[in-house]
């Protein structure tokens, strides 16, 4: 990568997605961190749910799945064994799992691996810890009071003031993220904006969901949230191939953008999503561990799963976007 200084959107676009890029690395992203997906099967059994409520909802037995940044396809692939137990007799799904990654040996052959998204698909697009990994600009606010784009060098992540930030970025900064005064950081989540409403309107009909790490308009960090991931840890982001980049996502300008369809989209906690589906931390009664011992063991596990799964403070804390088509 070319030692010079760029924009973090550039600089990150090429750490992540170029060649040698950090998404395309044979571990994938479960190498270097654990998402909901990976903590525990029962998130695979909500989306299932919810991808059979979703047929439901649109009177039809033949629906499409679509995970968008799929990684190596843990989630499509814990939904389509999770099925029967979510009451998907007789559903025909299609699955889709969109990656910039080559396809992992040994997947379901079932899931269709693919570099976007399909257009009208009629069922579930789900977005897991996908937003916050679209690249976007950062701006920083200088001793004038004037929003400047940050500029950063890839080989050590040094950082830099550039030119004032105008256009169509400075009026999304006025609209989601004003300046807290000099010194004060924002990540211009525009892109994201782009990507979501682009993402939506694949949707010939049904629901896309975008589950993230996310602020909102009125609690928005003062100086960002930008950051790295290597082996589990978070480190000083530097856009050299190395590390995971991301940043929190303002959903609720997501929300905004993705809105076109005409439904108004619903934002609320994956705490509050995920018991709506079924997903509880509560312990099971202590009556049940001497009439079925290894049950109430099952079952204890399965409550402290779900217990991480909605933690305040933690996973439970990320947003869930819900924009309906059709």
């Amino acid at each position: 990568m070319a030692d010079e200084w760029r924009g973090w959107q550039e600089a990150a676009e090429t750490a992540l997605y170029g060649d040698g890029g950090f998404y395309r690395s044979s571990e994938g992203p479960a190498g270097h961190f654990r998402t909901s997906v990976h903590a525990s099967p029962l998130f695979a059994t909500a989306v299932a749910r919810l991808l059979v409520g979703t047929a439901r909802e649109l009177g039809t037995r033949s629906v499409d799945l679509v995970d968008l940044g799929a990684g190596r396809g843990e989630l499509l692939t814990g939904v389509l064994a999770a099925l029967p137990a979510a009451g998907a007799d007789g559903l025909d799904v299609r699955a889709y799992a969109v990656e910039v990654a080559d396809r992992p040996t040994g997947l379901d052959p079932r899931i269709e691996w693919c570099a976007e998204p399909p257009t009208r698909t009629y069922g579930l697009l789900f977005a897991n810890e996908w937003l916050d990994n679209v690249p976007a600009e950062v701006a920083e606010t200088d001793a004038d009071g004037v929003d400047r784009y940050v500029l950063v060098r890839a080989s050590d992540g040094a950082e830099r003031l550039g030119a004032p930030v105008t256009g169509a970025d400075a009026a999304w900064l006025r609209r989601w993220w004003p300046s807290a005064g000099p010194g004060s950081r924002a990540e211009i989540g525009r892109p994201r904006d782009e990507a979501w409403a682009r993402a939506v309107a694949t949707l010939a009909g049904g629901l896309a969901v975008a589950v993230d790490y996310a602020h909102a308009r009125e609690a928005r960090p003062p100086f960002g949230t930008l950051t790295g991931f290597r082996a589990g840890r978070e480190v000083r982001p530097v856009p050299d191939g190395s590390c995971d980049l991301t940043s929190h996502v303002a959903l609720d300008a997501c929300a905004a953008a993705g809105a076109g369809a005409g439904v108004p989209p619903e934002l609320r906690s994956q705490r509050e999503a995920l018991r709506r589906l079924g997903v509880s931390g509560e312990r099971p009664p202590l009556a049940l561990a001497s009439a079925d011992p290894a049950g109430y063991v099952r079952a204890l596990a399965s409550a402290g799963e779900a217990a991480e799964l909605t933690a305040r403070g933690g996973l439970g804390d990320f947003g869930w976007l819900m924009q309906r088509r059709g």
